[in-house]
């Protein structure tokens, strides 16, 4: 087996999924999200290599923290294009009763090693950028077309998901786009909570220490009630 390449651990995680996490961020995405608060995960060249043993022997140093309640959460990055380390790594750990969550924007082809990843996950948190063709690659430069045809997969095969979604002022907050996602998830019955997570500045600085320019210079995070007002349409459609 191929090691992973990762780029840092959380081991008190308490955002991505339910409990206390040991999180991990495998290294490498092809989004290019204009919000995105790591930037110093895109490149998939770089990362501390992990074969499958040292990962698990991590994941066993902190088994403590988080077994009576939580448990691993894959992220990154996107984590899927390690598809086959992470395949035997959510095996080898439901294997020890462990839960494993998935953290994703589901942009990568169901390929068997994503289908092998998904009989090993007990909760999907999958990121949609935007539910417009369009206006996906505007913010992310990539398609949306294998993230809906992802999470359609995880519908069709009951597998529990989180939905995740930027409140990005002047991005993604127009009503009629957030209809249409309402009407997108309204037939899904595994979907367990829709996550609004307001746009901030917290990555700003990764930008410009890669010496990139930061798209968003300026834009404000949402206020409260522009999140309640998204939200009052979202459960117009999705009831979790």
């Amino acid at each position: 087996m191929k090691p992973a390449k990762i780029h840092s651990f959380e081991s008190l995680g308490t955002v991505d999924g339910p409990g206390i996490r040991f999180v991990i961020f495998f290294q490498g995405c092809h989004f290019k999200c204009k919000y995105c608060h790591n930037r110093d995960l895109w490149d998939c060249s770089i990362g501390k290599e992990y074969t499958l043993r040292e990962l698990c022997l991590e994941v066993i140093k902190h088994k403590d923290f988080f077994e009576d309640s939580g448990g691993i959460t894959a992220t990154g990055g996107e984590p899927l294009l390690q598809s086959d380390f992470i395949a035997d790594f959510f095996e080898i750990c439901q294997h020890f009763k462990i839960h494993t969550a998935l953290d994703t924007a589901g942009s990568v082809p169901i390929i068997d090693s994503v289908k092998k990843v998904l009989r090993h996950t007990d909760l999907v948190l999958l990121d949609i950028k935007h539910i417009d063709e369009k206006k996906a690659k505007e913010l992310s430069g990539s398609s949306n077309a294998n993230t809906l045809a992802f999470a359609k997969y995880l519908s069709e095969h009951n597998i529990p998901m989180w939905i995740r979604y930027v409140v990005l002022p002047g991005y993604t907050d127009a009503p009629e786009d957030i209809e249409k996602l309402g009407r997108f998830l309204q037939p899904f019955k595994n979907i367990e909570k829709i996550e609004l997570l307001p746009y901030h500045e917290m990555g700003k600085h990764k930008w410009e220490l890669m010496g990139d320019s930061y798209d968003l210079e300026g834009v404000k995070s949402p206020s409260k009630e522009d999140v309640d007002k998204i939200r009052a349409i979202l459960d117009k459609y999705v009831v979790v």
